[in-house]
């Protein structure tokens, strides 16, 4: 695939989908949103007019009420804001979420840090359970075409090269497995993957794996991709001793699962040029 074409495919899917604000205010339900990546979700689908109440993470909405944390939700804030919805994240505990969930709130539990296609499905959860506008189907169908089209244009390049990927390479790094999205955007990419927890390992003393030296005479990459630009300098130090090649990522466009991730793939081609 062209190089412009790639960066056009993530700019438009990202930007070009903006529903106007909702003129029916009666069709629109009171929404709680438990976590950043699900209030950026429901912005991205048309819902954005319908939150009443955000947690305490939020800072898109700093004028809306707040309700608590991912897992800690403030019961008696919730139950004042009285919402139709209430969307969490699967982190929280369910007992939990069961406790602080309203009478007559319907609550709908997401998570899309699996991998790609999780998601994908999250997006389509919370399109259906908040009776997104009709062009969130439109948008839902381009951005999963968007993100394989990406994931086939760099699986030409990427040639099943031996990858790590890292939070960090200073204080408290950990890596990346197949079952997180971050992980798997590479998988999906036609990298191999040498972690081999499923979702996360921290790097820390007295786990099974340390630091980032032992970690890299185990799994012995081919390349060290580091999520944080700064820590560069750093991962340089440590990646001689390896033979690794040392990449620094901005790790922005990976946090949350989304139509975001579409900068993910780009950030990975441009690393790549």
């Amino acid at each position: 695939m062209n190089n412009r074409i790639f960066s056009l495919l993530a700019a438009c899917c990202i930007a070009a989908f903006t529903l106007p604000a909702l003129a029916d205010e009666a069709a629109c339900p009171r929404i709680v949103s438990q976590s950043p990546y699900l209030t950026q979700a429901l912005k991205w689908l048309g819902r954005g007019e319908c939150l009443v109440g955000v947690s305490r993470y939020e800072r898109e909405y700093p004028d809306l009420p707040r309700t608590g944390g991912v897992l800690d939700p403030d019961k008696d804030a919730i139950a004042a804001l009285k919402p139709d919805i209430l969307i969490a994240s699967n982190w929280a505990d369910a007992k939990t979420m069961a406790d602080v969930t309203p009478t007559g709130t319907r609550l709908v539990v997401v998570d899309g840090f699996a991998g790609m296609r999780d998601a994908e499905n999250m997006l389509a959860t919370l399109a259906k359970e908040t009776d997104a506008p009709a062009d969130a189907k439109a948008a839902l169908a381009a951005f999963s075409q968007h993100w394989h089209n990406a994931a086939q244009s760099l699986a030409k390049t990427s040639r099943h090269r031996r990858v790590l990927v890292l939070s960090t390479c200073m204080g408290s790094p950990f890596s990346f497995g197949r079952e997180h999205v971050i992980g798997d955007i590479f998988v999906q990419s036609g990298f191999e993957l040498v972690e081999t927890a499923p979702k996360v390992r921290h790097l820390v003393a007295g786990a099974e794996i340390p630091d980032i030296e032992s970690m890299l005479t185990q799994t012995r990459p081919e390349i060290v991709v580091a999520l944080t630009s700064e820590s560069a300098e750093h991962c340089r130090m440590i990646a001689p001793q390896a033979n690794a090649k040392i990449m620094t990522l901005d790790g922005a466009p990976f946090i949350h699962p989304g139509v975001g991730l579409l900068q993910a793939y780009e950030e990975i081609r441009k690393a790549f040029e």
